[in-house]
């Protein structure tokens, strides 16, 4: 008997709760290649307030509140979103072109942005948005944790 009608496949089954239950054939599939950096979410959220404050004075939308209710959220957050508009103009651009953090989450939330929009006067804006940059530029990594951290405070005391 030839072997002409066999074909022979590796085949892959993934197991565990996130499997797709389908099999792979062939080698296990590579990952695909990162796509383009992801915009930090408070620069999302700056282009927003823009726009919705264009929509406002150009008068295709009547008000805030009509905002809210079509993008369904609240009026407060709809409120905490364009107190961002109330920046200076320096600074909104800053954010508008934050660099995308490397790994992890943003550095800078729209949360650490609602005391510096409190203010009225620019001057103090960008006192407090130096300040903000300058910790978060001097926040030290975490330590590392498990074997290697053992591993290396083993070696200190000795």
């Amino acid at each position: 008997m030839s072997h002409a009608d066999r074909a022979t496949y590796k085949v892959q089954f993934d197991n565990g709760r996130t499997a797709n239950r389908q099999a792979r054939v062939g080698s296990v599939p590579a990952l695909p290649p990162p796509g383009p950096a992801r915009v930090p979410r408070v620069a999302r959220l700056m282009a927003l307030a823009i726009r919705f404050d264009g929509l406002v004075r150009c008068g295709q939308v009547k008000d805030f509140a009509q905002i809210a209710r079509l993008g369904y959220v609240t009026r407060g957050r709809l409120s905490q979103i364009m107190d961002l508009a109330n920046l200076a103009p320096d600074i909104q651009e800053e954010l508008l072109f934050l660099e995308p953090a490397k790994v992890g989450k943003d550095a800078i939330t729209e949360r650490h942005l609602r005391p510096i929009a409190r203010h009225t006067e620019w001057a103090s804006q960008r006192r407090l948005w130096r300040t903000l940059i300058k910790r978060e530029e001097a926040v030290p990594p975490p330590p590392p944790c498990g074997v290697v951290a053992t591993r290396s405070r083993v070696a200190k005391s000795l």
